[in-house]
């Protein structure tokens, strides 16, 4: 018995043993058909390959445009953390239960549905998992025939193989459809609810859930208040909630606030077209572009431009710009391109803030900037404006008329052009092309190409260009790059002097707003803007361009073909739409402040009224300029002089012997006419006694100044003409000064009064121009003169 016993103990331990090698046989070739497949099969792709949509927000958060996808889809993307738990929750209960503990296929479910479908011939139930769902969606299968039920049972293996539960609950949420061509939650949440999906509450949560099981029945836009089959479906999940959760909240609660879906796709925003259009052409890699707009801003001006269109449309204004940014951080506040993005008449598409046009004088102010900062003037400093040939460019100003004698302030602030162009002639490293392409201008031809001209708008540059350069005089002289998205970082380079840069900003604003007839510190509450105005040639560009609190404004009318019309002008055609758009933003900020800056190296100090020099112990009247020491011009006044006149003859003596001391103005040449033309006398000063010696006139005065010919420049004659075509010879000389004397080459060629020019015959060849005056003073130029046919 016990023989046996053993026998039969053997015998089965013998067959355990023989079990479980098959049996470890079958795993490891079950493992090995799993690593085998694994490693054979190829990786699905699930969302690498699909196009989403994209969105742009305002800085509140506010969307501003949600794109269509490549393929014409409402697709947002958004990673399984961004997404609100009580959206995955609710999506779970509703589509797939048991999704975290099957492996891609719940069979039960499978065979209950087969059962149903093919064998009970109820209704078609399809029983199929998450997995599956998004296995359908990114093989494009047709799960209502057998053959494809199977190919989505394996596909759905396929991926369970690869990706973790939490990567195919992401994918399936991000494709899933939610009526007409809305897929994925993030589209849905904007579109139904205006918010991102993470801020989805129950009940929001609750109504998309249901939408994907039938999105053509359930789609809220055209079912809310028809059919009821939204509101059925919501109240089925709603019901598993409650049962899911007992103790968290009730019915009654969940039901009271389901949302009704108002909006549609019809009704998405699309706002700031033209700055959206060129941040998603710029920014072709994100998403989702946070930009740095204050939508509030942006609709006020829009609505401002807009108005003032209608308003003078009469008049052939048809189409304006507008930018404004906050120079403190350089964020683009708003960007309104054009008067309507969607008129054809005026190229509304065009985004005009970034189109490259004539600036006018606009530019004036950074060649008074560099002017300051290398010395040549100050706020008070007298300039001319009086004719002047640089060579072959004669510049006018606006009102073809000349005013003579002007202070730096008031030439800038009026806009004239010769102290303007003089002045740009004197700058020197750099100058204003330095300074304007140091600042990042684009496109730019050789300085010899623009000249003088560049400072009379004879460059073009885009409104971002332009109102970086004003930003730059607001920072104290750094020029940073626009800042448009939330996340930008900004590098600032300094351009200009810091003091330099506050000593501008307080020139520009004694500019009066379009017609004040009063300064500007005159009006209690006003608020201080430094700004500037241009007109381009032609009339085709009317800008206005200026600092106020934090904010740097820039306005343009126009038309984007170039046409012109002579209401272009800056002053009066953009200038009024300037500071409507500045009243109405100092209203909806409740601005009561100006431009702030500390004046660290600026000290204020009198000069002489008439020459805005530093007085001399003669002039008897002084003003007071903000002066930069170590910078501005130390020149004392040399227009107040004392000389002597003898008692008997009264004329000027040299002698110390029976004289009497005056003082009188001493005017240069060209203001004296400009004086005489204008019917305002001028004393001058007597002629010198004939007893008075040429060295002793000579040491007392200014020297004449040749304003033509000029110096390295080449004169044309043509052969034909060569003894027949003339070269007007100019000078500027002191208020003493009677006549003139030519020379070319040391030989006496003319004279003149000094006042009208001398023509000189000219001839080929290399001369030096020397002209002497009855005082003996004197000055020369070299000039060139050669043929052509």
């Amino acid at each position: 018995m016990t023989r046996k016993f053993r026998r039969a103990q053997k015998v089965l331990t013998y067959l355990s043993l023989r079990k479980s090698k098959r049996n470890k046989k079958i795993g490891l070739f079950i493992l090995g058909v799993g690593l085998a497949g694994y490693f054979l099969i190829p990786k699905p792709v699930l969302l690498d390959k699909i196009s989403f949509s994209r969105t742009v927000y305002s800085q509140e958060g506010k969307l501003l445009r949600l794109t269509l996808s490549d393929d014409e889809k409402y697709r947002l993307y958004e990673p399984i953390v961004a997404i609100s738990e009580n959206l995955i929750e609710a999506s779970l209960l509703y589509e797939d239960k048991y999704f975290f503990y099957h492996p891609g296929v719940n069979p039960l479910s499978l065979l209950k549905a087969f059962y149903k479908t093919y064998i009970s011939k109820g209704r078609r139930v399809g029983a199929s998992t998450i997995t599956m769902q998004l296995a359908r969606m990114l093989y494009h299968i047709d799960s209502r025939t057998i053959g494809g039920k199977l190919e989505q049972i394996l596909r759905a293996f396929q991926l369970e193989l690869h990706y973790s539960k939490e990567n195919i609950l992401e994918a399936y949420l991000n494709l899933v459809p939610y009526g007409g061509n809305i897929e994925g939650v993030g589209a849905a949440s904007l579109i139904y609810f205006n918010k991102s999906a993470s801020r989805l509450n129950l009940p929001e949560a609750i109504t998309l859930s249901v939408i994907p099981q039938s999105p053509k029945i359930l789609f809220p836009e055209k079912n809310e208040t028809e059919s009821g089959a939204l509101k059925n479906a919501r109240w089925a999940l709603v019901k598993k909630w409650i049962k899911k959760h007992p103790n968290t909240t009730s019915e009654e609660e969940i039901l009271t606030k389901m949302p009704i879906v108002t909006t549609s796709r019809r009704e998405m925003p699309f706002l700031a077209p033209h700055l959206v259009n060129s941040l998603l052409s710029k920014y072709r890699y994100k998403d989702k572009v946070y930009t740095t707009l204050d939508l509030k801003l942006q609709r006020i001006i829009e609505k401002k431009l807009k108005n003032y269109v209608e308003r003078r449309r009469e008049i052939g204004i048809t189409n304006a710009s507008a930018m404004l940014i906050d120079y403190r951080s350089m964020a683009v506040k708003t960007v309104v391109g054009s008067a309507n993005f969607f008129n054809d008449e005026i190229e509304g598409q065009v985004n005009g803030t970034r189109s490259k046009r004539s600036p006018g004088s606009t530019l004036k102010p950074f060649v008074y900037a560099l002017a300051l900062e290398q010395g040549i003037i100050h706020p008070m400093t007298m300039l001319k404006d009086s004719p002047y040939s640089f060579a072959a460019y004669d510049p006018e100003n606006y009102d073809q008329d000349f005013e003579g004698p002007i202070k730096a302030i008031d030439a800038l602030n009026r806009s004239r052009n010769l102290p303007a162009v003089f002045l740009t002639r004197k700058i020197k490293n750099p100058d204003l092309y330095d300074l304007i392409k140091e600042a990042g201008v684009t496109n730019l031809k050789s300085k010899d190409f623009y000249g003088l001209a560049i400072v009379l708008g004879g460059i073009e540059l885009t409104m971002e260009e332009l109102i970086k350069l004003y930003a730059m005089l607001a920072n104290g002289g750094l020029h940073k790059e626009l800042v448009f998205l939330k996340d930008e970082k900004n590098l600032a380079r300094k351009l200009l002097n810091k003091d330099v840069s506050f000593l501008t900003i307080k020139m520009l604003e004694k500019n009066k707003r379009p017609g004040h007839r009063y300064r500007n510190e005159w009006i209690s509450g006003d608020l201080p803007v430094a700004w500037k105005t241009g007109t381009s040639f032609a009339f085709r560009d009317g800008w206005a361009i200026g600092i106020f609190d934090h904010y740097v404004l820039a306005v343009w009318i126009g038309n984007f073909d170039g046409r012109g019309n002579p209401v272009f002008i800056g002053r009066t055609g953009a200038g009024p739409l300037f500071f409507e758009i500045i009243d109405a933003i100092k209203f909806e900020k409740n601005i009561k402040k100006s431009y702030q800056n500390e004046m660290e190296g600026i000290k204020e100090v009198e000069v002489c009224s008439v020459s805005g020099n530093l007085p001399n112990e003669h002039c008897s009247h002084k003003i007071k300029t903000l002066f930069i020491p170590g910078k501005s011009p130390i020149d004392r006044c040399d227009i107040h002089r004392e000389i002597a006149i003898d008692k008997k003859t009264r004329l000027r003596s040299c002698s110390e012997a029976n004289i009497e001391k005056k003082v009188y103005e001493f005017w240069p040449s060209d203001l004296l006419n400009i004086f005489r033309l204008a019917g305002i006398p001028r004393r001058v000063p007597p002629p010198y006694d004939p007893k008075c010696s040429i060295e002793s006139k000579a040491a007392f005065g200014n020297p004449p100044e040749i304003t033509s010919p000029i110096t390295n420049v080449v004169y044309n004659l043509r052969a034909n003409k060569v003894g027949k075509e003339t070269i007007p010879f100019t000078v500027v000389t002191d208020a003493d000064t009677r006549e003139v004397f030519w020379f070319v080459d040391e030989k006496l060629v003319g004279r003149s009064t000094g006042r009208e020019p001398f023509f000189w015959h000219a001839i080929p060849g290399k001369f030096i121009i020397r002209v002497v005056d009855d005082n003996g003073r004197s000055d020369r130029e070299e000039v060139e003169v050669s043929v052509v046919e």
